[in-house]
């Protein structure tokens, strides 16, 4: 990569910009100040963007699925009509911001809007920040089986976050036998509960089998229904110190999407406007803990070890001292716990409950796995790859034999192998500011070195 190239083409598009808007001046101000740099962290802003006015600077295609989705409100009240908005973009594109914005903005209109995911951490989490003091707000935020049996056009809009977690059915043990008699498709219900439905997705975070959300399957189910399909697709890049050239080696270096190019190392990739995220490797995990450690003290922040479900995830144990975390994780004589789980009978003192793991200050000294990270960011990430994707031969294969997530080793081969990829895709870009990576697998480990070098 030519990276003058690249810093000319950077100074070229301010320049463009700012003569847009006619004033010389105000172009060599925004050249002198131009900073590429992340947005600022979802929750801090999340409370105060719901409730008082908006906080968050939505960028240019961020304001197109915002307006998109405004119009198609206006459009409906007017006219009768039904829109289905569907936002796609990859980790860290800016998802969540326009959810909360559009959740923000619709709610103080006096709308009947609800922010709905299918993870149990993201919405408790998004209750506690966001909702804090607030039962209203907290009311706002729900799971995509809510809608199981409701009333055609029960909300003005259903903003559908993490919508690739979308599931065939979305009857649980917990639904009411009444509901779950008129239970359908879950997209058909998530459809049909609002005027406008919005899904914002990413195809490639999907972990496990029978999660289904994608482009194809809402856009046909919308328009089975009857509705206008709109499509917005992100392309800037908020996490990962706002470094576009990340996620591109991210998807090169596991070979992730159609006609993706061979992996190349971090430092053959990144350019001037790259410098906002730190790659590295680290030789052993106590390296790699160290180095999330030493990132902190730097610069501040918040660090977090995050590996792949290869370990066994044991229940608390009981000590002279209460309960307490068993280290499951275990490579070599290092040995770490994984986070907690989520059951109140399984709390252990002193450790968040999984749901709060990424967020919860308490979280470090515990290994997240992809259901406790998936859907948050943090500054400083250390990944261990396990011993389920390893690399043989210039490709990556996975090891069915070697994962302990009994759901994903259900899956088929081919299907196993993607869930396996898009789990440490999702690992690897939840760093804002920086990522290390480690394998428990010597071959794996060497290419791994090779590419963060």
């Amino acid at each position: 990569m030519d990276d003058k190239a690249d810093l000319r083409q950077a100074f070229n598009a301010v320049l463009d910009k700012a003569a847009e808007r006619g004033s010389n001046l105000a172009a060599g101000d925004e050249l002198l100040g131009f900073e590429h740099r992340p947005t600022k962290p979802l929750l801090a802003l999340a409370a105060a963007e719901i409730r008082d006015r908006e906080q968050f600077v939505l960028l240019d295609e961020q304001k197109v699925a915002y307006e998109l989705v405004m119009q198609a409100v206006e459009r409906s009240r007017a006219a009768q009509t039904r829109t289905v908005v569907i936002v796609e973009g990859g980790p860290g594109s800016g998802k969540s911001v326009i959810a909360l914005s559009l959740l923000g903005d619709l709610a103080r209109r006096g709308l009947a809007v609800h922010h709905a995911t299918g993870s149990k951490s993201f919405t408790q989490t998004m209750r506690k920040y966001a909702g804090r003091g607030s039962t209203r707000v907290q009311g706002l935020f729900k799971y995509f089986n809510t809608y199981v049996g409701c009333q055609p056009r029960e909300l003005d809009v259903l903003i559908c976050d993490e919508a690739h977690r979308i599931r065939e059915k979305g009857v649980t043990q917990y639904t009411k036998k009444e509901q779950r008699d008129r239970a359908g498709r879950q997209i058909n219900e998530l459809i049909n509960v609002a005027t406008v439905p919005v899904f914002l997705l990413d195809e490639n975070q999907i972990v496990r089998p029978g999660e289904m959300g994608s482009l194809r399957e809402i856009s046909a189910a919308a328009e089975a229904l009857g509705c206008k399909v709109e499509v917005v697709r992100l392309h800037d890049q908020l996490r990962c110190g706002g470094s576009v050239s990340y996620d591109t080696w991210v998807a090169r270096l596991l070979g992730l999407g159609q006609n993706v190019e061979p992996p190349v190392p971090w430092s053959k990739l990144a350019g001037p406007l790259d410098e906002g995220i730190t790659v590295s490797s680290a030789a052993t995990p106590q390296a790699l803990e160290s180095w999330v450690l030493h990132q902190k003290e730097l610069h501040g922040g918040v660090p977090r070890l995050a590996a792949g479900f290869c370990w066994p995830w044991s229940d608390p144990v009981m000590t002279p001292d209460g309960r307490a975390l068993v280290d499951d994780v275990r490579i070599g004589g290092w040995q770490r716990p994984w986070n907690a789980k989520s059951e109140r009978n399984k709390a252990v003192a002193g450790v968040p409950e999984s749901n709060y793991w990424a967020t919860d200050e308490r979280g470090f000294g515990q290994v997240g796995c992809i259901y406790t990270a998936q859907g948050f960011e943090y500054d400083w990430s250390g990944v261990i790859f396990g011993s389920d994707l390893v690399r043989r031969d210039g490709m990556w294969i996975p090891q069915r034999q070697n994962s302990e997530d009994s759901a994903v080793k259900r899956a088929d081969e081919l299907h196993f192998g993607a869930l396996i990829k898009n789990t440490y895709k999702v690992l690897l870009t939840r760093g804002m500011r920086g990522t290390a990576v480690y394998s428990t697998d010597p071959e794996t480990q060497a290419f791994l070195e090779e590419m963060t070098g």
